[in-house]
């Protein structure tokens, strides 16, 4: 009887510290818990067409970039990835914007976005990749390697050397 009784109390611990490890799993975000690529659907400014996570070409890095049209900072970042793009050639980058379609693609126009092949620009309409990364500030950045493992986050204006070196 003594035996069962430690059996029994060796196991209420047990599961007891893997639930308590489990519920501080779920503390971290989303992207950090399972890190590769997530399953995304975006509408691209350039002619409202649904683009997936399929569509990503593989064996390329691939950046993130989280952004509002209306965000200055966003503005800015967008201006310095335009005149640092050659540190980008090898990878794709996917802006992805939550608000108004018209927003976007005033801004994908004004930026001149079609003449940037690696870039890609969509909404989020259901608003599924601000709420995967947890974006508590724009513009927020998300670098993958190329095999879409995750590599590094970035939150705010960040030079565009430190992004391409995450790559």
């Amino acid at each position: 009887m003594r035996r069962v009784s430690i059996l029994v109390f060796t196991l209420l611990i047990t599961l007891v510290g893997f639930s308590q490890t489990e519920q501080a799993d779920t503390t971290k975000p989303v992207y950090l818990r399972f890190p590769t690529i997530p399953q995304f659907t975006i509408y691209k400014a350039s002619d409202s067409t649904v683009f997936t996570r399929e569509n990503l070409q593989k064996k390329k890095s691939t950046v993130f970039i989280i952004f509002s049209p209306d965000c200055e900072h966003c503005q800015h970042e967008t201006q310095a990835l335009i005149a640092n793009i050659d540190m980008f050639k090898n990878a794709q980058i996917v802006m992805v914007e939550y608000l108004s379609f018209e927003q976007m693609k005033k801004f994908y126009d004004d930026y001149k976005i079609k003449n940037y092949p690696n870039i890609i620009m969509g909404r989020d309409a259901k608003f599924y990749l601000p709420l995967f990364f947890k974006v508590e500030s724009l513009p927020a950045i998300y670098v993958y390697d190329k095999k879409g493992k995750f590599k590094q986050a970035f939150s705010g204006s960040v030079k565009m050397d430190k992004i391409a070196a995450a790559l």
